[in-house]
């Protein structure tokens, strides 16, 4: 990947991070909202906030363990409009045939989510 397509990536994913921000209520839950996606997209193994702590803030790992519980556990914002905010944000790029495949692999990601009002067979790649 070039650096462009890097930037570009980081920008889409800043972007995604403050629009479903603006659903959770304060700004002082983009930090922690950011780190909880990051670690949720990185390769660690376990989706567990302990090595999500490890992976998004190396050098202070402890203070973002509890940063990362306190955000997971306090989470006063409505569940059903941060989902259907998700929604709005990827549902239209996985409605165009193939674009996102050709970028990046979701399948463990698209596992994990439940896709209950949305015709599953467009999530076939083919």
């Amino acid at each position: 990947m070039n650096i462009q397509a890097v930037e570009e990536s980081e920008a889409r994913f800043e972007a995604y991070v403050q629009a479903v921000t603006s659903v959770i209520g304060h700004k002082d839950r983009a930090l922690p909202l950011r780190d909880y996606c990051k670690g949720l997209l990185v390769e660690t193994g376990r989706k567990s906030v302990e090595p999500m702590a490890a992976v998004t803030a190396p050098d202070k790992t402890a203070p973002q363990h509890q940063s990362l519980l306190h955000f997971v556990g306090n989470a006063p914002w409505s569940d059903a409009a941060v989902l259907q905010k998700v929604r709005d944000l990827t549902l239209p790029a996985l409605e165009q045939p193939a674009s996102i495949w050709t970028r990046i692999s979701c399948s463990s990601t698209l596992e994990s989510i439940n896709f209950s009002a949305f015709n599953r067979s467009r999530l076939k790649a083919g």
